[in-house]
């Protein structure tokens, strides 16, 4: 089975198109507590959006869980 940070950045893979698309990017800062948090970090566009929040819930959070169900909880840090 694939590690939580190779299938957290699958999963940022899948959504940088469409944050790039409007001028934005995500990259992946850390993963602690055991795979259970992933911190993330808004790029470009997406850091004055602002629906930046919804966007991290509803998209970024949803489909990293998709691809690593034991995470817990999403954190978008500067």
């Amino acid at each position: 089975m694939e590690s939580v940070e190779k299938r957290v950045l699958n999963a940022l893979d899948e959504i940088r198109p469409f944050l790039q698309s409007d001028g934005g990017d995500i990259s992946l800062v850390s993963i602690e507590e055991n795979g259970k948090v992933v911190n993330i970090r808004l790029e470009g566009t997406c850091v004055s959006c602002s629906i930046n929040q919804m966007t991290l819930k509803s998209g970024v959070e949803m489909t990293i869980k998709k691809h690593a169900p034991e995470v817990e909880k999403v954190i978008s840090i500067e």
